[in-house]
């Protein structure tokens, strides 16, 4: 008995152990959850940008080419990349 409660067959230092396993794997699942959250935040930023170009591109007649740079800007840096390059445009800069 500790404290007046029986605890069966299970020890302190199971108890103990217990505890420190389940603390270890809820901080292992929210700092799991928090990058899954960032990669897919990122995942869908780089297919925005990509998919942006392209309609941008076709549809709307802005005339960023569609060269191997442009597709990297646009998938590494997403969104912000293609407002870059429509500003450009848009102020005359061939891309």
């Amino acid at each position: 008995m500790v404290f007046g409660i029986s605890l069966g067959s299970a020890t302190v230092s199971e108890i103990i152990l217990f505890v420190l396993i389940a603390i270890v794997l809820f901080v292992i699942f929210k700092i799991g959850k928090s990058i899954l959250k960032l990669l897919f935040g990122i995942l869908a930023n780089s297919i925005l940008g990509v998919v942006s170009i392209f309609v941008l591109d076709y549809v709307f007649g802005m005339g960023i080419q569609i060269k191997a740079y442009v597709l990297l800007a646009a998938a590494l840096f997403g969104l912000p990349a293609v407002g870059t390059f429509v500003i450009l445009r848009l102020f005359g800069v061939p891309i």
